[in-house]
């Protein structure tokens, strides 16, 4: 049971942010939640607009000891934004200015309720991109792809926000603002605050406005399809596409059990085999048949069955049928997914997706593994169906993070940690590594008033 807000924090609240700020019983439910369909109400929503509204929330809410959970819109899968101790849901939708495009220094600047797409089709008619697109981008905001580091499939050419990044501006959990990174592509002028606020979801500082790093965008691109006799020759073709010069801008891995599912729901267009890859290379177009042609021949080997290649839009959209069929598809099979964004070096992935098959098959869980195999960033789904399923289901996770971890991978590649894994974190980082962690936490955040629960466990 939350302890209510204290009255005189509320009418400071009240004061500062005005109707802006709701306690609404219908309200708050509808901030109680994100993707990961755990809850949790909180206290209060604040509808912030500027960032100096956002440093004087914080300088209340640090007065009087109440946690502070930032929010985009909700698409994170972790339960990254569930106010799990109550407090203030400061939700970012209304700060969603396009402040700057800058197009001569390839930057925008905005803040962090912008939509992605919104993003992408303000850029369009300059010709440049933002290139992390996770497949939420239509309705998933910056601010929260910067929380998590959510990149999508254009990751294993362009980066992840990460590397897309210039410069940020936030507000410290002491109430404390401050600027860092650079207007510019190059910088060596002290620590890289930017690249450790990006990722930190919420837990070190709320961050108010992004400048980011644009890129031109390509004036042509191919899309092949690549199927398999079985997983493992469509994980060994991965892994020689990404020893080659060509660097593809997306490379998708959808494994037997996905593609059946795939089938069942979306017809005679997604094709039967044992594994597919779905390839895409861009560039100018009098480059592209060159640079097909190499991953093509990368992508041949033992076990491929076919290899389409897309000249039009309408087969480009065919090609990529199966791969958009997956999501309604599962959510027909099992309501409680388990959704798992594992990594591992490219070079392991055959070890990964084998192992897998092995988990699925002891724990008798139906399993189905696709994602960006050009990162070793596969989307692991364990799909219980009752709730004997769901425990073995459980104890299949444990094992799956295990394997990863001896494989040399990570826990997560663009989801970030949350509630949902926060637990694995040791099985991960070193108790030093950690502890290291809870000293950076401790600097930005010395009451722990900012998303406390999150990603790091508790101190030992």
């Amino acid at each position: 049971m939350n302890t209510p807000l204290p009255a005189t924090l509320l009418a400071d609240l009240r004061q500062l942010l005005g109707h802006n700020l709701s306690t609404d019983d219908g309200e708050r439910l509808s901030y109680a939640y994100d993707n990961s369909r755990r809850q949790a109400l909180p206290d209060a929503v604040a509808f912030v607009t500027t960032h100096d509204e956002v440093e004087a929330l914080v300088r209340a809410c640090r007065q009087h000891g109440v946690p502070v959970i930032a929010r985009g819109r909700g698409t994170n899968t972790t339960g990254a934004t569930v106010p799990v101790n109550g407090g203030v849901v400061v939700s970012f939708e209304r700060m969603n200015r396009i402040v700057r495009l800058d197009p001569d220094n390839r930057l925008a600047v905005v803040e962090p309720g912008v939509l992605n797409g919104d993003l992408q089709k303000a850029l369009a008619p300059l010709g440049f991109f933002w290139p992390p697109d996770p497949t939420s981008s239509p309705w998933c905001s910056i601010g929260g792809n910067l929380a998590c580091n959510s990149a999508g499939p254009r990751a294993v050419k362009y980066g992840s926000p990460r590397d897309n990044t210039l410069g940020l501006r936030a507000v410290a959990g002491t109430g404390e603002s401050f600027r860092c990174g650079t207007y510019t592509t190059k910088g060596a002028t002290g620590y890289d605050l930017t690249r450790l606020l990006i990722g930190s979801e919420g837990t070190l500082a709320l961050i108010t406005e992004a400048t980011l790093k644009l890129t031109p965008k390509p004036s042509g691109l191919r899309t092949m399809r690549a199927t398999y006799e079985d997983v493992g020759s469509a994980a060994r073709a991965v892994a020689r596409i990404m020893a080659q010069p060509v660097t593809p801008c997306a490379l998708e891995f959808i494994d037997d059990v996905a593609l059946g599912l795939a089938r069942a729901h979306g017809g005679d267009s997604v094709p039967v085999a044992g594994a597919m890859l779905m390839i895409e290379v861009d560039g100018e177009p009098s480059a592209l048949d060159d640079a097909a042609h190499a991953v093509a021949q990368a992508a041949s080997g033992h076990g491929l069955m076919d290899l389409s290649v897309a000249r039009t839009a309408e087969e480009t959209a065919l090609l990529w049928s199966a791969r958009k069929a997956l999501s309604p598809a599962q959510r027909t099979i099992s309501p409680h997914k388990i959704n798992e964004d594992v990594v591992v070096p490219v070079s392991r992935l055959p070890e990964l997706v084998d192992g897998v098959k092995r988990l699925a098959a002891q724990h008798d869980v139906l399993i189905v593994c696709f994602g960006h195999a050009g990162n070793g960033n596969l989307h692991v789904n364990l799909l219980p169906r009752n709730d004997a399923e769901r425990t073995r289901a459980e104890a299949c996770l444990h094992e799956l993070f295990a394997l990863v971890i001896s494989l040399d991978g990570t826990l997560s590649g663009e989801h970030g940690i949350g509630i949902a894994k926060r637990d694995f974190m040791p099985l991960a980082l070193s108790a030093n590594t950690l502890g290291l962690m809870h000293r950076v936490k401790d600097a930005f955040d010395p009451d722990g008033i900012l998303n406390p629960g999150k990603l790091l466990p508790p101190r030992l």
